[in-house]
This record gives C-alpha cells, structure tokens and sequence, in this order.
C-alpha cells in the first residue's frame, strides 16, 4: 500500500511538471534537488564480509571463466553473462545444461553487487550467494554436487595454489563457500562508470542538452520513483503491472520464494546502468526494444501512455547510462 501510495504521489507530481514545462532542449536545465536522488558510481563494491584482494579476484577471475564448473565442462558463469557484451548473452532466457532453457532472462553482472538483493526474485541477498546457485542448477550448469565440483578443482595443483593465496590462514581454502566468495570478490569490482557519472561530480558539459532533457523528461514522467540511486534500480521490489495488469502472468515472481500472496508478479526492479547494451528486457526477455520497454514501464507501472517524443527523450537520456567495459580487469585468463 506505502509503495502504491509514493507511486500516486509521484505520477501526480509528473503530470503536473509535464503541463507546466514544455521540453526546451536548447535551455536544458538540471534541477539539484532532482540529481539529488543520484548518485556517482563507486570504484568497486566492497563489503566486510568478503573483504577484496588481489588473489581473490585473480581466483573469481580464473572461476567467472571456468568450464569445469558445468558438468559437461562446456559451460562458464560467462557463457550465460558474457564480459565482453555488458555481461549479457542478448537472448531471451539462456541455454544451459543439454541444451536446457531457463525461464527468466539472465541480468548483467556489471554493477550488480551492489544491488540489495540477486536474481528477479531476490532469492539471494549477496553476488557471494549468487554466484553458488547456477553450479548446481539442473537446468543451467548441472554439477551433480558441490563436492563433485570440489573433488575436480582440488585435484589440480594451480587451483590449489590458487585457493591457498587468496584464502590464507585457512586449513582446506577449496571449499564452495570459498568458490562463491571469490567469483563474487571479481564481480565486485565489475563497475561502468559513464558520462552521468562525470556530470554527478561535476562536470555540466558531460551530457548534451537533449540528454539533459531526457533526464528531465525521465523525473517527470515518474520513473525515478523505482529507478534512482547509485545504480538507478536494484535497490527494492515491484510489482510488475502495478497500474494495469502486466501482459505475460506465467511467471508469478516473488511469490515463489516468500508464498506469500501479496508478492504474486512482484520482481527485483533491474538496473538501468548500461540498459540500451543488455537487450532483450524484462524478467522474461520478451522486449527487444528499448523504445518499447520505456512504452511499457509508462503504460503498466505508471498508468500513461508515454508520446513518440517523450520515448525518445527518455531513451535518449538512458544512453548516457552506458559505461565502460573495464578491459583490462575482465580480460579471459590465460592458461
């Protein structure tokens, strides 16, 4: 109800900034009190519990790339986000074990740890706890048991090196845990800083007008309700449909993990750091384009039919959200 409620407050709030400004690209003005609800990027996304060094990173690395956790060694954490396309496979639900689908699109890794919870249903809190599921999933890599796993990598002397250096101190460094907590350690530092950042620290000159001017039209039309902060998203849960009922019902979201009833069709709002790079979207991948995700985030979530112009402003604005791939961080190890 509180969420439907900030929602009504904000939609109203819009449309009344709509009637009272035409866009004027040529005059773009960035108001402080709405950047306010923004925030730069971090350098990487640290936490205590899984404190980052370079021998950890260096191990997630080696992992993020690793066949041999799939159980036909034909599969890695990059086949299904692949570091060189924004950490996507631009399908709509990937292709794991034999050929098996899922039925949820795959997120990007980019910038997602710092998300407050992983995968559309929030079923796990951390990237540490994420990046243990897909191992053992039937449908996607297949490992028959997290000691099958173990067993192999411990059986090769580089990987026991490797766990030794970036888990010092301890008597068995090769445990799942550890699998988990070094793949999320490189996920950490897996951020994209853009030209929105530089305009958050400052520098006015890093978006055009009409990028400012979608940034405006962006606030008014009342995205930013769910789509603010650092990572312009990622940060609650909404129901998909929460004005007018969504148009695929086959997936119910949340439910499934909190059976409770009010969660039915209530997902992980997605991040929009890097959008117009990680098509298709939605939790069920079935929007190829981003023009058409904006027309249904207005229609189903806000109760407007956004015109050609307003699109294309938003769009236009979205693009600014696309950082840098790091290279030289995520670059396949050599073996």
């Amino acid at each position: 109800m509180k969420t439907r409620l900030v929602t009504a407050v904000l939609m109203a709030t819009a449309v009344t900034a709509c009637q009272r400004r035409a866009p004027n690209t040529a005059m773009a003005h960035l108001d402080s009190m709405r950047l306010a609800q923004f925030a730069p990027l971090p350098d990487s996304i640290p936490t205590p519990n899984n404190p980052i060094t370079e021998a950890k990173v260096s191990l997630g690395r080696t992992l993020f790339y690793e066949t041999r956790l799939s159980r036909d060694h034909d599969l890695s954490c990059n086949s299904c986000h692949d570091l060189t396309t924004y950490g996507v496979d631009h399908r709509a639900v990937s292709t794991g074990a034999m050929g098996q689908h899922g039925t949820r699109n795959a997120p990007t890794v980019y910038n997602a740890a710092g998300h407050f919870a992983q995968f559309w249903d929030g079923r796990a809190p951390t990237v540490e706890e994420q990046a243990k599921g897909p191992i053992l999933n039937p449908v996607e890599m297949a490992m028959p048991s997290d000691r099958a796993l173990l067993t192999e990598l411990a059986a090769i002397p580089a990987y026991r090196e490797a766990f030794r250096r970036a888990f010092p101190g301890e008597m068995n460094p090769v445990t799942y845990d550890n699998v988990g907590a070094a793949i999320a350690a490189f996920e950490r530092r897996l951020v994209t800083p853009s030209r929105w950042d530089a305009l958050l620290k400052g520098n006015d000159n890093a978006l055009t007008p009409a990028e400012k001017e979608g940034f405006n039209t962006f606030v008014e039309a009342g995205c930013v309700s769910c789509h603010n902060g650092a990572y312009l998203g990622g940060q609650l849960y909404q129901k998909a449909g929460l004005v007018t009922p969504w148009p695929d019902r086959a997936d119910p979201g949340r439910v499934a993990v909190t059976h409770q009833a009010t969660d039915s069709m209530v997902f992980k709002v997605p991040s929009l750091r890097n959008i117009a790079m990680t098509a298709p979207y939605f939790h069920n991948g079935g929007t190829a384009s981003l023009d058409e995700a904006v027309r249904m985030m207005g229609r189903y979530q806000l109760g407007r039919d956004l015109t050609d112009a307003q699109v294309v402003s938003i769009v236009t604005y979205l693009q600014t959200l696309t950082g840098a791939i790091p290279t030289g961080t995520v670059a396949a190890p050599v073996h």
